[in-house]
């Protein structure tokens, strides 16, 4: 086969060789262009597997630029178009709104595993739009549009190829021309998957089913799914459906980071050691922070990653202090993690609603203030192609040696959030940050048990998936200490777009 642009390792040559041959046998020559119409059977399940900076993300690109040159069609979750029998699609997926913002950020068109199973149902009008931006369509007239906004629509579209974004983009809030949300009920055709080792057994079944074609990428070293037994999905897979890549792409110049990350390979290495190394590093590199205290003004936006919960509930009650929050309400700028969405069996239609909008278990968001109805609250999901929402809330902040946690206000159903100015390791897949704070205190604590998870001491495990959240900037906390806030918790540093409010239909307050 012809040779990429890109020089690829003899690794990420062979990976990339396996799959194209993987997609030749389900009709999609990325050689000669040539397509032949989707079939029932596919190729199955392909994983490409390596460390951080092994150039997955890179293959995945490149994957992605040769298939949309093949005249395969990208499928984003937000409009599909009219179908076609003969039509190729490719939907790559992340776990979260974070990790699917970071391959954006790459120049790669991802979207949330919920977004996939869940489409969006238009309005009918604006739907003309839809299919004019897609190319399926004449140039609409609509009542209420200018010329103007649709010219807008249509130029944020050529660079952002997102229908809801150019919907905005006119002047449109999500409400406007999203109607409602249904479940898939008929199977795409090829699937990337980002972050793979976040994927619990019952999301891949999900993804087998939709997708007979389906390619994940994930990193072995990182912590499985807290319902795994400290297995990944991918490692029940057959060798020969295993692709691994060991050399080291990303940032190669000399990347700290990296060093400490791959450093914890090794098996003589014990927590005192790796500690000197942490020391040396940042002596020699400003990339690496050997931190006498948490900085509290990157809380706001970046969390602190620690091991345990009562470290967690500790920090955020300090992070809560010193800006002066009180006790019986949030403060704008505050950051939350989604816990999940507590509604009955009834309001599933309203369940898919908050999800699809990016309001899924692990969701980074800041709180932008109440909303018009008591419970309700504004809020700014981050990674999120359309990130602000008004939606019914119930807020838990949880207090130290207090069973309970405190609730300064909430609806009676909705989506559940935690404070996010910390956040557990765990939680933390799949996301990253220009620069990431790890608790160290944690870390030593967990080597001090002597836990192990699949055959690898604990703490490298917790080590490696935290360290490896950051992307230019390392602090290694050592100190049980808080720094003092310089400024003032702030929103306007968040992009700002229509609000499309999410309200529980006859629900009563």
């Amino acid at each position: 086969m012809s040779e990429p642009a890109l020089t690829f390792s003899d690794d990420q040559a062979q990976a990339f060789d396996s799959v194209a041959e993987m997609l030749r046998s389900a009709g999609v020559d990325l050689d000669d262009a040539l397509l032949t119409p989707p079939r029932d059977a596919g190729a199955g399940v392909l994983a490409v597997i390596g460390k951080a900076g092994s150039g997955k993300t890179l293959l995945l690109a490149e994957l992605y630029k040769a298939l949309l040159g093949a005249g395969v069609d990208v499928v984003s979750g937000d409009y599909e178009g009219r179908k076609r029998k003969d039509r190729r699609t490719l939907a790559i997926l992340a776990p979260t709104n974070k990790a699917a913002s970071v391959l954006r950020l790459r120049g790669v068109p991802a979207t949330t595993i919920h977004r996939i199973l869940y489409t969006p149902v238009y309005d009918p009008e604006y739907e003309r739009i839809a299919q004019w931006l897609a190319g399926q369509g004449e140039r609409p007239e609509i009542e209420g549009l200018t010329d103007l906004a649709l010219d807008r629509a249509h130029a944020f579209f050529d660079t952002n190829k997102s229908i809801p974004g150019a919907l905005a983009a006119a002047g449109l809030r999500g409400s406007d021309f999203i109607t409602g949300w249904k479940r898939r009920e008929e199977p795409l055709d090829i699937g990337f998957v980002d972050e793979a080792s976040m994927l619990d057994e019952k999301q891949f079944q999900d993804l087998q089913e939709i997708f007979p074609n389906l390619l994940l990428f994930g990193d072995p070293a990182q912590l499985a799914p807290v319902n795994q037994s400290g297995s990944m999905v991918f490692e029940s897979l057959k060798e020969d459906r295993k692709l691994t890549l060991s050399r080291i792409h990303r940032q190669t110049q000399d990347n700290p980071i990296l060093d400490l990350a791959h450093a914890l390979a090794d098996p003589q290495l014990e927590f005192q050691d790796f500690e000197r190394m942490v020391e040396q590093k940042a002596a020699q590199d400003e990339r690496v922070v050997w931190g006498q205290r948490v900085e509290v003004d990157l809380m706001a936006r970046s969390p602190v990653l620690v091991w345990r919960n009562a470290t967690r509930i500790r920090l955020i009650n300090a992070f809560r202090a010193v800006h002066g929050a009180p006790e019986t309400e949030l403060m704008a700028g505050e950051p939350l993690i989604c816990d999940g969405i507590e509604l009955p069996l009834k309001h599933r239609k309203k369940r898919l609603d908050l999800e699809a909008r990016g309001l899924i278990k692990g969701a980074q968001v800041v709180y932008l203030g109440p909303g018009n109805k008591p419970g309700f609250s504004r809020l700014h999901v981050i990674g999120a192609e359309d990130p602000r929402v008004s939606a019914a809330s119930i807020v838990k902040i949880e207090k130290p040696d207090e069973e309970e946690p405190f609730i300064p206000f909430a609806a009676r159903m909705g989506a559940t959030f935690l404070h996010g100015a910390a956040v557990t390791i765990h939680k933390a897949q799949g996301s990253q940050w220009d620069t990431v704070q790890v608790f160290a205190p944690d870390i030593f604590v967990a080597a001090r048990m002597g836990r192990t998870e699949a055959g690898q001491p604990l703490w490298k495990r917790l080590a490696y998936v935290a360290i490896t959240r950051a992307q230019d900037r390392l602090i290694w906390v050592v100190r049980n200490r808080l720094s003092k806030p310089t400024h003032d918790l702030r929103v306007d540093d968040l992009r700002s777009v229509p609000v499309a409010p999410l309200t529980l239909e006859n629900e009563v307050q």
